[in-house]
């Protein structure tokens, strides 16, 4: 296991197969005030490739070409804890929609309906045996230097999330609710268009 932290961008010619774990972390929870600061990736093979974006950064879109092209590749499921923030971010500061995605969070709400723990840190424990630390979770993203612990920190949200991935697939499949979990999923990036516009708090189904 390893992290390889990179400034602004993926390195040319990273491959991470037909799926990546993804993760940000921002300078707080409101797009349009919190910059991103921290792209976490995962190939679901113990290694991390975080990409800093160390700032100030005056231009949106930011110019990460890499990494926003494999956000977007129609050919690699992204996959995240509650999606809904992170496809926000990305698509506010990278300029890109996310697609396809998969949601452990989502999923996991869909078949664990005998519980309300749906957290990472829950799924992690429930689903693959690991205690995740939270201490980092509000530690300064922003900073020009981040330490060890805030990169393990990150790399620790992406690590597991194919484990989980596969262990919800198949209960969605028992569940029957495959294909209710994969309408979901198709709808964040129009979820996160809203967020960003204004419609965060709003129920646009509703009378």
């Amino acid at each position: 296991m390893a992290n390889y932290l990179h400034q602004n961008d993926l390195p040319d010619g990273l491959s991470f197969g037909a799926s990546v774990a993804v993760d940000s972390e921002t300078m707080g929870l409101r797009h349009l005030r919190d910059r991103l600061c921290l792209v976490q990736l995962s190939a679901g093979d113990g290694d991390c490739h975080l990409v800093q974006f160390p700032g100030p950064i005056a231009e949106r879109p930011y110019k990460a070409p890499n990494l926003a092209a494999l956000m977007s590749d129609p050919k690699v499921t992204k996959i995240f804890h509650f999606a809904r923030f992170d496809v926000a971010a990305i698509k506010y500061y990278l300029g890109v929609d996310c697609t396809p995605v998969y949601c452990t969070k989502i999923a996991s709400r869909l078949v664990r309906t005998f519980t309300d723990r749906h957290s990472l840190k829950d799924l992690c424990r429930e689903l693959t045996g690991t205690d995740l630390s939270k201490q980092q979770q509000s530690s300064d993203w922003g900073a020009a230097k981040l330490t060890p612990e805030q990169l393990d920190y990150a790399a620790s949200d992406v690590l597991y999330l194919h484990a989980i991935k596969a262990k919800l697939d198949a209960m969605l499949l028992r569940e029957g609710r495959m294909e209710l979990a994969e309408a979901c999923f198709r709808f964040l990036p129009a979820r996160a268009t809203l967020d960003i516009g204004g419609w965060a708090e709003d129920d646009i189904f509703a009378h």
